[in-house]
């Protein structure tokens, strides 16, 4: 990557990715009622500081996290363009098709082993994670459940991100093509298809959009290591904040199932997607300068993809266990939305520092040759 781009640009794209992925635990490791949430989602319990926290952090200000993922994937494959395609995708099938399959298999093994103890049992039957909604246990589910689950639908639900980049790494060829004859028509379907949130199993679209600006931005030479005259990073994070505190009170207080007001929060959630990429890219520099001189923030990073792979379903069960633990404890859903996500996080490096020592062969296999 060095060869192309300069060290500061390639710092960002590496901060950005790391403080994305952990980010990525809050944003897993809510405890609200509602367990799946989506831009329009309405929060059908009270109004408290815990609740409105949550969901401000895990459905408001942090989403653009994976819009932001998808414009560095598409930026980096596309500064790879000189590799033959068939040879890319070889290389793109070891480096994201096995770690897939490796981590989905250890999802379902964490859920298993944690099936066998009553306590634990229960925080993952009260975690409600199969996506199928079958939530029995798996000696129950039997042999050719587990493996539709290992293959299509995973316990280990983020590794959805990785198929839809491997996905969209065998559109390369047509994506480059179009974007250098019908840009505008192109960003437009697939900006529709992010703001419709249209997948289907194994095929997500949702991402295209970002995936094919990063692949635009790197054969335009559009700017990345400095601000465009035209923005204001002020603006922009008055955007980036303001739409997502107007989204998170408007989840509680207006009338649910409404379909003028799930536009209003679609819009909302959208605006402060686009506004937060402009704004946290724009207005860090200062954070990755800083950040990428330390020692420890380099070495932590570099377990980025390792933390990815086993954060899930690992901060959820967590979760449900702590609250198991001390269900009486004052402010124990907000002290859990911390602690749970922390837990994991030094679950993820530490294992991760062993395995990479003692294991290098396996730490290879599962983070498709990234970390060392």
């Amino acid at each position: 990557m060095g060869l192309f781009i300069s060290r500061f640009l390639s710092q960002k794209l590496r901060f950005y990715t790391f403080i994305s992925i952990v980010l990525l635990l809050l944003v897993h490791g809510y405890n609200l009622h509602e367990t799946y949430l989506q831009p329009f989602t309405m929060v059908h319990e009270p109004l408290t500081f815990t609740s409105f926290f949550e969901y401000f952090m895990a459905n408001g200000i942090l989403r653009f996290r994976i819009p932001l993922l998808f414009i560095i994937s598409g930026y980096i494959y596309a500064l790879q363009d000189k590799i033959p395609q068939v040879k890319h995708l070889l290389k793109r099938a070891r480096t994201l098709l096995i770690p897939y399959l490796i981590w989905s298999a250890i999802g379902l093994a964490i859920t298993y082993a944690w099936q066998q103890f009553p306590l634990t049992a229960k925080a993952v039957f009260n975690a409600q994670l199969d996506q199928l909604g079958d939530n029995r246990t798996y000696d129950q589910i039997g042999f050719s459940g587990i493996v539709f689950r290992w293959l299509l639908t995973p316990i280990s639900f983020q590794l959805w991100f990785i198929l839809a980049i491997f996905l969209y790494d065998l559109l390369y060829p047509f994506i480059k093509w179009i974007l250098a004859r019908k840009a505008m028509i192109w960003f437009m379907l697939t900006f529709l298809c992010w703001i419709f949130e249209i997948s289907f199993l194994v095929i997500d679209s949702r991402g295209l959009f970002f995936f094919s600006l990063g692949i635009w931005i790197q054969k335009t030479n559009f700017q990345l290591d400095q601000k465009p005259r035209w923005l204001s990073v002020y603006i922009a994070w008055v955007f980036f904040i303001g739409c997502s505190l107007i989204k998170s009170f408007m989840a509680f207080e207006l009338e649910p199932g409404n379909a003028f007001i799930r536009i209003c929060l679609t819009i909302l959630h959208d605006t402060s997607v686009i506004a937060g990429i402009l704004a946290v890219w724009y207005g860090g520099d200062f954070l990755v300068r800083f950040f990428m001189r330390q020692s420890w923030f380099r070495w932590s990073a570099s377990f980025s993809f390792f933390i990815f792979g086993l954060h899930a379903p690992l901060v959820v069960y967590l979760t449900h266990l702590c609250f198991l633990l001390y269900p009486g404890f004052a402010y124990y859903r907000l002290l859990t939305y911390f602690l749970a996500p922390l837990i994991t996080l030094g679950i993820c490096i530490g294992l991760g520092a062993l395995l990479r020592k003692k294991l290098p062969a396996f730490y290879s296999l599962c983070t498709g040759g990234r970390g060392f």
